[in-house]
């Protein structure tokens, strides 16, 4: 089976086992009743393939059963895939399910995608509160009410900071933050039409207030987000809770902290911000100006930072149990916040789509010259990454407790020459000197003449070919992606399930 979320070598199905976005069921009495359930986890989380007529061995690994009838066992799939009162949707085409032949015995491979967003939630019967199913590890679990209510929260074509906030007024607003928003958009944006409003208006023309039914202006999720007190905000969102640690000290959980809750500051998204941004960047050692707790002078380092700290805050389901959690240690940056992707982790990489869960907060962010409204933010992160010859950042989403976790490595990739003092003899002396950590190591630049070499065989070339043949994690194979569109020497084609890269 070529494509799909994985290609699998099925000549080589004995070392593969099931995992989060692999099932196999042996299927030897006919369509098994559990098909559906995977169907639906797969779906309302990353993707997946399912197999029929492959069982595991005592140690987890694969064998092939094979199928007698593999025809009538598909027959007998599209029968209940397509029938609204046993499945709510059916993602898939013909071409996603397959009959393959390994070692002489037939199985059927099916290939489950990510549902969109507002597709959610896949589920079975016609009950989406007990029908509702997400993968985790090597099994289907049932969702809760929680857990659902977050997929239709995201399914809303209105992001969920857009709602009107009718019972509150403008006393939720903490007038310092504002003031000090309002001065950093002067400087960002000095000739702004808005940045002379009285505070009212102003608010009202970002987005921060707006009107209710009863025709007066009441703040927005967003703006009590953004400008609040953090005792206001907390009566609207139960289980907000913002947190920035630091450990210098692996015997200690941490050595600097400060939290949303603890009344010696507003509690609310943007000063937390300010403060989180200002302690990263002392912290990398960077030299910048600052103006207000915003740069004046940048650097790249410095815009990708920003970016991380506002791409975890715009994306945040402040309604998830769990608070948003920001770490700084010696070798890494990790950002967690509650609520998953609302698309693929790899299409947003990839800088071509963006879906933010608070739109309007990316609005905020945006008149202050943070963030990016074309979808570009992640991909710049990586990309910076790359410049800096630092490990590739990493994503992951946290099924177990529906979250989002970004880890930004502070470090070298671990090569010969990567920012070493290379040490020469000249007239019996010796020389140090050091490499230059943004041009391409020897190894790098290798990795890219290949994939240019295979695109010139193949004509074209994808994030899994790359990652296969140069025995690399998807995420390097991404990185060198970018460093050779930012180069100019080869275009990304396709739409998002089908990205290609040709010259």
């Amino acid at each position: 089976m070529e494509g799909g979320p994985f290609m699998i070598d099925f000549e080589k199905l004995g070392t593969y086992k099931e995992n989060n976005r692999l099932e196999a069921k042996k299927a030897a009495g006919g369509l098994p009743n559990s098909i559906l359930e995977t169907y639906s986890a797969f779906a309302n989380t990353s993707g997946g393939v399912i197999l029929l007529g492959v069982e595991e061995n005592a140690d987890k690994t694969l064998k092939i059963a094979g199928l007698e009838n593999p025809e009538k066992l598909i027959a007998d799939f599209w029968n209940n895939i397509n029938n609204p009162q046993k499945v709510s949707i059916n993602l898939l085409s013909d071409k996603k399910v397959k009959i393959v032949e390994v070692g002489g015995k037939n199985i059927v491979a099916i290939e489950v995608p990510r549902a969109e967003r507002t597709e959610k939630p896949i589920f079975i019967g016609e009950n989406p509160f007990k029908g509702t199913f997400r993968r985790n590890g090597d099994g289907d679990y049932h969702c809760g009410e929680e857990e659902l209510n977050a997929m239709y929260r995201d399914k809303a074509i209105k992001t969920q900071d857009m709602i009107v906030l009718e019972k509150m007024g403008f006393d939720v607003f903490c007038h310092d933050t504002i003031r000090s928003y309002r001065n950093v958009m002067k400087l960002t944006r000095p000739e702004h039409i808005w940045t002379d409003l009285e505070e009212e208006d102003f608010l009202y023309r970002i987005g921060a207030a707006s009107y209710g039914e009863n025709k007066k202006l009441h703040p927005t999720a967003a703006g009590l987000l953004m400008f609040g007190h953090e005792y206001e905000i907390t009566k609207e969102y139960p289980y907000y809770f913002l947190d920035y640690q630091e450990q210098f000290d692996t015997s200690e959980r941490w050595n600097d902290r400060f939290v949303s809750s603890s009344g010696e500051w507003s509690g609310n998204i943007y000063d937390f911000f300010r403060k989180a941004y200002n302690k990263l960047s002392q912290n990398i050692k960077i030299p910048f100006k600052v103006v207000d707790g915003l740069r004046v002078e940048d650097t790249p380092i410095h815009k990708a930072i920003r970016e991380a700290l506002a791409n975890c805050l715009i994306n945040a389901d402040y309604y998830g149990r769990r608070g948003l959690v920001e770490k700084y240690k010696p070798k890494e940056i990790t950002l967690e916040n509650p609520g998953r992707f609302r698309i693929d982790i790899a299409i947003a990489v990839e800088g071509t789509v963006t879906d933010p869960r608070n739109s309007l907060l990316m609005k905020f962010f945006n008149l202050i010259d943070v963030g990016e409204r074309s979808g570009r933010g992640i991909y710049e992160i990586y990309r910076v990454w790359a410049d800096m010859n630092w490990d590739a950042p990493v994503f992951d989403e946290m099924l177990d407790f529906d979250r989002t976790k970004l880890t930004l490595p502070i470090k070298k990739q671990t090569t010969k020459t990567d920012d070493k003092k290379q040490t020469t003899k000249s007239d019996g002396k010796k020389q140090t000197t050091k490499s230059d950590g943004k041009k391409d190591t020897e190894k790098t630049k290798k990795q890219k003449d290949l994939i240019l070499s295979y695109i010139d065989e193949n004509g074209k070339i994808t994030t899994k070919d790359a990652a296969d043949f140069l025995q690399v994690g998807m995420t390097r194979a991404k990185s060198l992606f970018y460093q050779l569109i930012d180069s100019g020497k080869i275009t990304a084609q396709g739409d998002s399930k089908n990205r290609r890269y040709v010259k």
